[in-house]
């Protein structure tokens, strides 16, 4: 009987747990609210792109890969249907050309395409899939190709993939390695067998090099226009084997013995489940660094998938050895991970902000690489248009990433902001004008060349803000008084007879030729209208609204941008999903919404954000169509930021102006182990009060310093 007792209470013990322990797994599983094809579909609808599409054009919406990856990792391994698009995926497509291994969403990258065929017939190679045998989540990606019969899954550490076949055919399996092939252009490339079930080769354009060990053994290896752009491989496996083919991979932009060196440290001998679960974990602890309670389930699965597509770049790019081909070309090595380049002209605004707070280490490694290209350079890099490292390391500063040189980091800023040939284009106009001018044009058009003078001068006095914040910090007076004064330059582009943010002539005179509402891609604005840039000043608005006549003229012009109709025969790629003229789909006026709070207007800013947040994110039947190019995860971390209540309206500042959140409760764990709390007792969305800690605050900013020590921030609404 005691027997018999023990047994039974054993058994319910054991279906106890059993109940209560997937109970557990589900409420700290955030993965399952990301869906990595948000942002893969194309948006269609004029009414909301603010003209119809051209024939044969599709809209630069969301460009994001649905493949796997982990946060800032050097592979990300995704689907290819297109070369040559955004991200190498288009939801449209039915096509499947390979599967390669980076990616970013730019029309670059997506190098080393692989695809599992069997019995393939002729030169052409490619299969049909369905969306109803696709699926995927952070760190996995899986479909089934039709015309092959192969069902593939993929998953990924931060340097290696790991691709599981499996093939319905067991004999006359091959698996190509398309490798003139790339968004990046390829002009050359290898591919040589090394032992019984490994390969190794290299592909140029980007340089990657690949070594790649399967669980079978290989025939053969049969190549075709080897290093040529018509060329391909083709790996035969051997026949008899029954269970999945597993390929591992490892990548290096240094040599194929450190891509080998990364495969074997990274992967070796764990299993492809063993892999996929620590890409699953590694991303369930960053997601649950910021935990929400209410909001809808829409709003949930978009601020998480929002969350996880903000930390897919910069890259990763040295190795598991610390060696990584620097600015000169050349090997190096160093004790911390060497990254690309932030995609700065798009993310200082935000995204940069967001890795500083949730991946410290990140951001100082990306500092450290931006300094390397400095010091062998003579200027720290940008990207596209501006000098926005400035912000984002200045930022990264002022909130305490300090584990730096910061004096030689300072020395290489200032030296872009004084030195011509470098960084910033027309430097010298702008110190000696206070301007950058454009040319006198009878009959602009969107692709009008220019200096893009206005969005130029606007970025380059910003930017000097930013230096000069370094600069005080430092003791360095002189250069404080300098910059700070050239942070001003911004009022000589804003023409008091329209109110609007003007070209200058190199005379000085205004262009003539003015339309401010026609959009262009770099004659007088950096692709926007006159609209879009006019409300540029993060660092100074008090001065802005006083260029306008005071806060009443200031609240009209700004109704104006978000009301007055967008002309749809202007057509510019990139300046897409209007709001009136205010343009969500690109980067230019993102700080726009909210400067009504400057104003004292905070409902004006609310009312605004929730239909951007409400109707502009997760648009269509499937809710997978973005507003705009995600931008390298600017559009994404717009959304975070926004849906929380907290927005770095001057990233380069340490604090947030505060809105009202999206949802009842956020905990967030900061990077030191404290929580900062944020509530919204009420319903309402209009902002009343703001208390900090208890204490009612005044005004709409709170200070970084809650996300050193923690606190409570709770937003008061009627």
């Amino acid at each position: 009987m005691k027997i018999r007792r023990k047994y039974i209470l054993g058994l319910a013990l054991i279906l106890l747990k059993a109940f209560y322990t997937p109970v557990c797994a589900q409420t700290a599983n955030y993965t399952k609210y990301v869906n990595t094809f948000i942002g893969t579909a194309p948006l269609n609808d004029p009414k909301i792109l603010g003209y119809k599409l051209p024939e044969g054009w599709r809209s630069w919406a969301g460009l994001v890969f649905p493949g796997s990856s982990l946060p800032n990792a050097m592979v990300q391994l995704s689907p290819i249907t297109a070369f040559g698009s955004g991200a190498g995926y288009q939801y449209e497509d039915t096509v499947i050309y390979g599967f390669a291994h980076t990616n970013k969403g730019h029309w670059n990258l997506c190098n080393i395409p692989i695809l599992p065929v069997s019995s393939p017939t002729g030169n052409k190679f490619g299969s049909r899939f369905s969306h109803k045998n696709e699926s995927s989540a952070p760190g996995f990606y899986q479909v089934y190709l039709d015309d092959y019969k192969v069902n593939v899954s993929l998953t990924s550490t931060l340097r290696c993939g790991y691709h599981k076949y499996e093939y319905k055919n067991n004999t006359d399996r091959q698996i190509l390695f398309d490798l003139a092939k790339a968004n990046s252009r390829v002009s050359y490339w290898t591919i040589k067998q090394v032992g019984d079930d490994a390969i190794e080769g290299f592909q140029n354009g980007e340089n990657v090099y690949f070594y790649a060990k399967l669980n079978t053994k290989i025939a053969k290896l049969d190549t075709v226009a080897v290093g040529h752009r018509n060329g391909y491989a083709m790996v035969h496996l051997v026949d008899g084997s029954t269970g999945p083919v597993e390929l591992k991979i490892g990548l290096s932009f240094v040599s194929t013995a450190n891509a080998k060196q990364n495969l074997e440290a990274e992967i070796g001998n764990k299993t492809f489940d063993e892999i996929r679960n620590e890409a699953t974990n590694t991303w369930e602890n960053l997601l649950s660094k910021i935990q929400v309670k209410g909001g809808t389930d829409k709003q949930k699965r978009m601020f998480y998938s929002c969350l996880y597509r903000s930390f897919l770049w910069p890259a990763l790019r040295s190795d598991i050895n610390g060696e990584y081909t620097d600015a000169k070309n050349q090997v190096a090595k160093a004790d911390f991970n060497y990254y690309t380049v932030p995609s700065l002209w798009d993310t200082y605004r935000n995204k940069d902000v967001l890795l500083e707070i949730i991946s410290p280490k990140v951001t100082l490694d990306v500092i450290k690489s931006m300094k390397d290209i400095g010091d062998k350079t003579g200027f720290i890099p940008t990207f596209f248009h501006g000098d926005h490292a400035a912000s984002s390391i200045a930022g990264a500063y002022l909130r305490g990433i300090d584990d730096f040189d910061i004096r030689d980091t300072y020395k290489l800023l200032l030296r872009n902001a004084n030195v011509a040939g470098g960084t910033r284009p027309y430097i010298t106009e702008y110190i000696q004008k206070g301007y950058i001018s454009d040319p006198d044009v009878a009959n602009p058009v969107v692709e009008t060349k220019g200096k893009a003078g206005v969005s130029t001068t606007l970025e380059y006095a910003y930017d000097d803000y930013s230096v000069a914040q370094i600069a005080k910090k430092l003791g360095d007076t002189a250069n404080y008084r300098i910059l700070m004064a050239r942070s001003k330059n911004y009022k000589n582009v804003f023409d008091p007879s329209t109110r609007f943010m003007r070209g200058r002539l190199e005379n000085g005179d205004w262009i003539k030729n003015f339309n401010p509402q026609y959009p262009y891609y770099e004659y007088m604005y950096r692709e926007a209208n006159a609209w879009q840039v006019s409300f540029y000043a993060p660092h100074d608005m008090p001065g802005l609204i006083k260029l306008y006549g005071g806060p009443k003229n200031f609240e009209a012009k700004l109704d104006s941008l978000f009301t007055l109709p967008w002309n749809p025969n202007y057509i510019a790629r990139n300046v897409e999903t209007m709001v009136g003229q205010y343009c969500q789909g690109n980067q230019p006026d993102h700080e726009a919404p909210f400067a009504y709070i400057f104003i004292n207007k905070p409902e004006k800013t609310q009312k605004m954000l929730d239909y951007i947040m409400n109707n502009l994110y997760g648009i269509g039947d499937q809710g997978l169509e973005l507003s705009g190019m995600d931008d390298a995860g600017e559009m994404s971390s717009w959304y975070v930021f926004s849906s929380l209540g907290l927005y770095p309206f001057s990233a380069t500042d340490p604090k947030y102006i505060v809105t009202v959140p999206l949802f009842d409760e956020v905990k967030w764990k900061t990077s030191t182990g404290k929580v900062l709390t944020i509530t919204k007792p009420n319903k309402g969305r209009a902002l009343t009060a703001i208390k900090v800690n208890g204490k009612v605050s005044k005004g709409y900013f709170v200070s970084h310093d809650l996300f050193k020590n923690g606190g409570n921030i709770e937003m008061i609404t009627k």
